[in-house]
């Protein structure tokens, strides 16, 4: 998988591709419809493909003060369309140029001149260039006249209603990753560095794993049931907290995570702590026995639940 930008030339190898154009924050399953149909293309035509997205997310550009939202970083969408079978990753720069780029100059100059593109692949619902002025019916018109194949992608729908990162954002907030485990076809994961903390778990007897929660949206404050991957790819079952950690001052937000069986050094890593099962809110106790008399209760609770639904089989 090869990460490209414009600011450098589209490698030959990467010209006349089919690209599949969106967000795709998240990836879900309308996201996982269109990158499959460009796939789908791109081997039927012999034809390289390049899931295209941006960064920052235009809502970022166009209301910066927006609480964090994002599902996932650029490193796992990476991961997430190389699995899908795509060959490399455009990321748009979404700065003011991109966003006072019209649609015609999208497709002519963007889409046809520098990156050579064949075919491309949107959703129903996908807009772009100045004003939203673009639309896949804008796209099929102005892409003809670049000798661009443009077509989009139904929705999919679940439970009789359409998938969108939206509805997997409501299911998060609502500390139901049961559903946006199925939005996604996987559990919503946070992907970081391990910090140094103040080694309160450890003098408790549970040793976390911290990491900040950076540009991610937050799920409900609570206790979750987790799996852990480490750098070295293997993985590990455990239950984590994510909040700000009512019996500690001063606050501060945190997914601190329990591997459970593990010992070792952590600090420095890059870990994906994936979301399971949420087990309750956060919580203040009224001593420091009660607080770890109820963390091993959550952690008897998470290997149950862990072990019933058998993640890492």
């Amino acid at each position: 998988m090869k990460r490209l930008t414009l600011d450098q030339p589209v490698p030959t190898e990467f010209r006349d591709a089919i690209v599949a154009l969106g967000n795709f924050d998240g990836f879900h399953l309308g996201h996982q419809a269109v990158v499959g149909r460009a796939v789908q293309r791109g081997a039927h035509e012999r034809k390289p493909v390049i899931v295209a997205t941006f960064d920052p997310h235009p809502v970022r550009h166009f209301r910066p003060d927006s609480p964090p939202f994002r599902l996932s970083t650029l490193d796992q969408r990476e991961r997430m369309f190389a699995q899908a079978g795509a060959d490399a990753m455009l990321v748009f720069d979404f700065g003011d140029a991109l966003a006072n780029t019209t649609a015609e100059d999208f497709v002519r100059d963007l889409l046809g001149r520098q990156i050579g593109a064949s075919g491309v692949v949107t959703g129903e619902d996908f807009t772009f260039g100045k004003g939203r002025g673009g639309n896949p019916e804008v796209l099929r018109t102005l892409g003809a006249e670049c000798g661009i194949v443009a077509e989009a992608v139904e929705p999919v729908t679940l439970d009789g209603e359409p998938v969108s990162s939206s509805r997997v954002r409501e299911a998060l907030h609502a500390g139901d990753p049961g559903t946006a485990t199925r939005l996604l076809t996987r559990p919503f994961a946070i992907e970081g560095e391990v910090e140094h903390g103040d080694k309160r778990g450890r003098a408790l007897g549970w040793p976390t794993a911290n990491v900040a929660m950076g540009p991610y949206l937050r799920p409900k404050y609570g206790i979750y049931a987790v799996t852990v991957r480490l750098d070295d790819g293997s993985e590990h079952r455990g239950v984590a907290s994510l909040g700000v950690r009512p019996m500690f001052d001063p606050p501060k937000e945190l997914l601190e995570a329990v591997l459970f069986d593990f010992d070792g050094d952590l600090y420095g890593q890059t870990i994906e702590v994936s979301l399971h099962a949420y087990l309750r809110p956060e919580a203040r106790f009224d001593s420091m026995e009660a607080l770890k008399a109820q963390m091993d209760a959550d952690a008897a609770q998470a290997r149950g639940l862990l072990a019933a639904a058998d993640p890492l089989a």
